[in-house]
């Protein structure tokens, strides 16, 4: 809805709908307002012009509205409240207008949102149902309110946590609002530590605003005299296993176990934060608040909840002396019998403790053995036995699988506990050379020990070709959990080449078979395999898997019942795997990605060596771009084809036609997305970067998609993210602009060719910003030992706040430190509000970024700061009206930022040289003679 242009009326409506004292036009005015607010809540602050037109207006009378109803607690008025409180929130969610809302118009909805918060509820909102509840509008106007509180401390009341504009308006409201609303919260929690029913959403948005809270010296005092009491009457409880949990372990215990493996604190986030944010730097105080253990039994609530304070705490356990020395004996005397206990959840919970330790060295070599071996007498999870609450006890899993699969789970039982699957817990045994050669043989003795593979003895009792079960749920949930397991082993030994080498054979079965019988389920298991099989090297047995990838993908008729793999590679070949397409294999293209980025990058020679190999490739993309799949599967084909072609740069010259004339097409279909644009887009720039007559002479036989493509390139150079987009969106520009003949449209675009390039280089500072800052963080966290935070000193925390806008702040600060002064900014969408009772969930900002090409590696000997330079000095040189034409309209401001740039380029030269000489061992020259200073247009620069 564009009011101004379709109803230009609109604000004058609900104007006098808000002050007309009949309350029967309230919420339809209300319900409107909300709309007209939504229409700009994602636009940048500069485009919410006419919305902050319109609410100079309607605030003040939405104001006054909220005040008149507030003493009313029927259920129509603190309706319409909740409703006025939507919109301040979504007026005010991601940009505060400082210049619509004064401080004291912001201070008077902070004591509207108090109150809400602070009040009691009516005996109607406690009658019905405890799940019925949080629906009922008393608890969904103090949720409301709750989010505004969290949201303006989160995003603009927090010193050290916000964006620039917002430094004197965080000191600010720190010291005016913080006794104030911590007062009401406590009391929230008194209430529920006291028996009182709280809604989970209430609790939560309260423990966030705790958790905000603790990480400054001003709130930390107000609330350290509470934290004993809160963490063991509310985070505590909250943290042990619940009569929720109980219930769904009894009806849905692999539900369970998906929760407890996906969530990085085992359970509800908050609790598990707050107690992080509180242990970090007062543990010592606040000891004695942590329950006993001993108390307990073996399965009661309170002993889970211990082992998850425990794991929750890892971080902070694992980098503090005095902790890490008591590790070995929490682990003998709580962690170790629980894998013993009767009840799953407990055995899960163990596991999922363990995973958190899994890179701590053992004092005690006895103490790492007991628990590599934990599973020899009973396995930390009996798949079979998960519902325990129905009396029902099935044996091991791997007691009914044959001598290789039972094997394998003995050999690392503890690979296919919740978490341990898909993240791994033995990278942190890389390190241990000693350990790895042990427990790689007995992986391999394990592996090997038995000619039957665990899928093809399990394939009996799955209907091949359909990938529909015939057996029981145990069967496959073992099988599941087999293939995870072997993923794990072949991750934790990827640096082990001879161990690699001898699972392999073994390993092909497993894949195989999944394959020829299109047993989908495991498709994704079967898919990490390949790629963990293929990211250091590729053996011939390996390339013939990718020609049964390719199969699946294609979707050729595997033959009917089981076919031995060696039978299968000898009866098919690459060209008779061209000619027909699975239905199903394309649904997953995305899962294959990694292992086909792997083929294409790891060894690109044997990849050129058949052509049908790069046919292959660009006969599953072009199904992508001609199915209709979705355009996040388009985006991941165009990101291969772009891969391609800077893999193979002038080594594929009769192919690349094809590749640029597949994402040429694509464009002229209906684009919806502009990740899928760009990336398309980035496919057309590489075959620039390849090779700019080959690009060009594919674009001429498309009537005027020249013009299209450069206009649209220049238009989107703000949707290019990360290092590599725009790293090769700089280096195609170059190319672009030094071409010696021109197309036309170029020329008429010129003044727009610097600015598109500036707003890549800004872009590009800051995306290296959060790079290095990222870098030097995780090596502080590293070697730092932990240590008390002061009384007063406010503490920048990248999981309470927005994670780029800190990296932003400290790469400020560092580079301010060395004396080069950039200047950045990191917006972000992050939000844990919701439209009603579901949580906005804001995209990733480029997941493609992972599947990197020549032009990432850490030493390529292509920088785009240079190459910038080098060709705007070679045109001012050279064509000097070309160099006035792309410069001519230029402002002071973007004529200094060149100059930046140009210095940046400088220093980048000579840091360069610098590392490549003490590479060599060689002097490492400590001080550069780099340009400080750079005027742009000097033709002596």
């Amino acid at each position: 809805m564009i009011f101004r242009g379709r109803w230009t009326q609109i604000v004058d409506k609900i104007s006098v709908y808000l002050s007309n004292p009949d309350p029967s036009g309230w919420h339809g005015s209300l319900l409107c307002l909300y709309q007209l607010v939504k229409n700009f809540e994602y636009k940048k602050a500069e485009e919410r012009g006419p919305l902050h037109e319109a609410m100079n207006l309607l605030l003040p009378q939405l104001y006054q509205l909220e005040v008149r109803l507030l003493p009313d607690p029927s259920e129509q008025s603190v309706l319409l409240q909740k409703e006025g409180l939507k919109v301040y929130f979504a007026l005010t969610q991601y940009i505060l207008p400082l210049d619509l809302i004064s401080k004291e118009a912001f201070a008077q909805w902070m004591e509207v949102c108090r109150q809400v918060v602070e009040r009691a509820v009516p005996p109607a909102a406690l009658q019905p149902d405890e799940d019925e509840r949080p629906d009922l509008p008393w608890w969904k106007c103090k949720k409301w309110a709750l989010h505004i509180l969290y949201r303006m401390f989160e995003r603009y009341g927090s010193p050290g946590h916000v964006t620039k504009e917002y430094n004197d308006f965080s000191e600010w409201y720190l010291q005016t609002f913080s006794a104030g609303i911590l007062e009401v919260l406590l009391r929230v929690l008194d209430g529920y530590r006291g028996g009182h029913w709280v809604p989970p959403r209430v609790l939560q948005q309260t423990l966030n605003y705790l958790n905000q809270a603790v990480s400054h010296g001003h709130t930390w005092k107000i609330l350290k005299p509470h934290m004993p009491a809160i963490i063991q009457d509310v985070l505590f409880p909250l943290m042990s296993y619940s009569a929720e949990d109980h219930e769904l372990w009894t009806v849905d215990p692999h539900e369970r176990l998906r929760r407890l493996r996906v969530s990085r604190h085992g359970g509800s986030d908050a609790p598990p934060l707050v107690l992080q944010e509180t242990q970090g730097d007062a543990s010592e105080d606040h000891g004695h608040a942590h329950p006993n253990t001993h108390q307990h039994s073996h399965g009661s609530p309170q002993r889970d909840g211990a082992l998850h304070m425990v794991g929750s705490l890892a971080d902070i356990l694992l980098k503090k002396k005095m902790y890490r020395d008591q590790l070995d004996q929490l682990f003998i005397k709580y962690v170790f019998p629980a894998f013993t206990s009767d009840r799953g959840h407990m055995r899960a919970r163990a596991c999922w403790v363990l995973h958190y330790f899994a890179e701590f060295n053992f004092k005690q070599e006895t103490v790492l053995i007991e628990a590599v071996n934990l599973d020899r007498t009973r396995p930390p999870l009996r798949q079979g036995s998960a519902r325990e609450g129905g009396g029902r006890h099935s044996p091991p899993v791997h007691a009914e699988l044959p001598g290789e699969g039972a094997q394998v789970h003995r050999a690392a039982g503890q690979a296919d506990s919740p978490g341990a699957v898909d993240d791994h817990p033995g990278d942190g045994e890389r390190g241990r050379h000693g350990r790895d050669a042990e427990v790689g043989v007995r992986i391999h003795s394990a592996a090997c020990a038995d000619r039957r593979g665990d899928m093809p003895a399990l394939g009996h009792d799955l209907q091949p070709g359909t990938g529909h079960r015939r057996g029981s749920d145990e069967k496959a949930i073992t099988a599941m959990g087999l293939l995870n397991t072997i993923e794990t082993l072949l991750s934790v030994m990827d640096e082990q080449p001879e161990v690699m080498r001898l699972l392999e054979p073994t390993v092909l079965q497993v894949i195989a078979h999944v394959l020829q019988n299109a047993v989908q389920e495991f498709y994704e298991e079967v898919l990490a395999l390949i790629y963990d099989l293929t990211s250091k090297q590729i053996s011939p047995d390996m390339w013939k898997v990718f020609e049964l990838l390719y199969q699946v993908s294609r979707g050729g008729d595997l033959g009917e019942g089981p076919v031995r793999y060696a039978e299968w590679l000898r009866k098919y070949t690459t060209r008779q795997l061209l000619q027909v397409f699975m239905k199903n294999g394309i649904d997953h293209f995305t899962d294959m990605m990694p292992a086909l980025h792997n083929y294409i990058t790891i060894d690109t020679a044997a990849f050129l060596s058949d052509e049908q190999r790069l046919l292959a490739i660009y006969n599953m993309c072009k199904e992508v771009f001609t199915k209709d799949c979705g355009e996040d599967p388009e985006s991941y084909a165009a990101k291969l084809l772009e891969v391609v072609l800077l893999q193979c740069r002038k080594k594929i010259d009769q192919a690349a036609p094809m590749l640029v004339e597949l994402a040429a097409t694509r464009l002229l279909r209906e684009v919806k997305t502009s990740e899928l644009r760009t990336m398309c887009l980035q496919v057309l720039i590489a075959a620039l970067y390849y090779d700019p007559q080959l690009l060009f002479s594919v674009l001429q036989k498309m009537p005027d998609f020249t013009n299209h493509f450069i206009k649209q390139w220049l238009h989107d150079t703000d949707c290019f993210l990360g290092i590599h987009d725009r790293k090769l969106c700089v280096l195609g520009l170059c190319t672009l602009i030094s071409m010696p003949n021109k197309p036309p449209t170029l020329i008429e675009m010129a003044p727009k060719i610097v600015p598109s390039l500036i707003l890549l280089f800004d872009g590009l500072k800051r995306a290296y910003a959060a790079k290095a800052a990222e870098a030097a963080e995780e090596e502080e966290s590293e070697s730092s030992e932990g240590g008390d935070r002061g009384s007063d000193e406010d503490e920048i925390d990248d999981q309470g706040q927005d994670y780029l806008e800190n990296l932003s702040r400290r790469a400020l600060a560092a580079s301010g430190a060395q004396g080069m002064n950039i200047s950045s900014t990191i917006n972000d969408i992050d939000d844990t509000s919701d439209d009603d009772d579901s949580d906005f969930e804001p995209n990733e900002e480029t997941v493609l970024e992972s599947y990197t090409t020549p032009l990432d590696v850490e030493d390529c000997d292509v920088d785009e700061y240079q190459a910038f330079k080098q060709v705007m000095t070679a045109i001012q040189g050279q064509d000097p009206e070309w160099y006035n034409a792309l410069t001519s309209n230029l402002n002071e401001q973007q004529l200094k930022t060149l100059g930046e740039v140009c210095v940046l380029a400088e220093q980048r030269a000579a840091a360069r040289e610098s590392k490549r000489i003490d590479q060599q061992g060689g002097y490492m020259f400590t001080q550069q003679a780099v340009p400080t200073s750079f005027k742009f247009g000097d033709a002596n620069s």
